[in-house]
């Protein structure tokens, strides 16, 4: 299965990157987490609801078509780590692709976010978009783990 985290913004600070790659590279062959950044639109001289039109189109185009959409949204579902690797074991039963998507600064254009296959929140806190990336790669290896019988998670 892949595992496609579609992020608006294209830079993080070194730390970030580094952390993503660390948890990257641990996901087993036959689970491939991978990163697509797409460019955040200018907000300079448009308004909001062109703004995030324009990084719909460019979110639209960094998803394979017929993956799973999951969107990460304040307002979706909180999960419990658990209910997370239950998800994580489900969801290969419905496509081998899902793309797990983090909106820019404004969030996610409401008519995407409404289409999504579901909506899921990290946290209650507002967080940097760097560290949403890292949170999100983090909670996917220990759903992971939890999944496989590694130790890494405890109960």
């Amino acid at each position: 299965m892949r595992l496609l985290v579609v992020a608006v913004g294209q830079r993080v600070p070194d730390w970030a990157q580094a952390a993503w790659d660390d948890y990257a590279k641990r996901f087993p062959p036959e689970l491939r987490l991978e990163l697509k950044a797409v460019k955040t639109e200018p907000r300079a001289s448009k308004t909001l609801p062109a703004l995030l039109a324009a990084e719909r189109e460019r979110i639209a185009a960094a998803i394979p078509k017929g993956a799973r959409l999951v969107a990460l949204d304040e307002r979706g579902t909180a999960l419990t780590t658990v209910a997370l690797a239950a998800k994580l074991k489900a969801w290969p039963l419905e496509n081998d692709t899902v793309a797990l998507v983090i909106g820019g600064p404004d969030g996610l254009e409401p008519a995407f976010r409404q289409a999504a296959h579901e909506r899921i929140r990290l946290s209650d806190l507002t967080l940097p978009h760097a560290m949403v990336r890292v949170l999100l790669a983090e909670q996917l290896y220990r759903a992971w783990s939890i999944n496989a019988g590694h130790p890494y998670h405890r109960e």
